[in-house]
């Protein structure tokens, strides 16, 4: 049995969080996150795509990032985050 790619495993859905709990990520089955900053909800909400272990963002203003999945750990524009379970 080979490593399979977050993508197939879709292990990604769920809520990813800073080592401090500042930055949560929530990715959400529909392929849209909403990123929360300490007491602030919804800082940013847009679409998201997982290729692999590569993820792209694109908020609803047009901006847009990446990040990329290795050992259960998400790198994102200099955040580490770690899911929650």
């Amino acid at each position: 049995m080979g490593h399979k790619s977050i993508e197939e495993t879709k292990k990604y859905i769920g809520m990813w969080v800073t080592e401090d709990g500042y930055i949560r990520h929530e990715l959400l089955p529909n392929n849209r996150y909403d990123e929360a900053r300490g007491t602030r909800k919804s800082v940013y909400q847009g679409n998201y795509n997982v290729t692999g272990n590569h993820i792209n963002y694109k908020d609803d203003t047009g901006f847009i990032a990446d990040g990329k999945f290795e050992n259960g750990i998400l790198y994102h524009a200099g955040m580490i985050l770690y899911k929650k379970n």
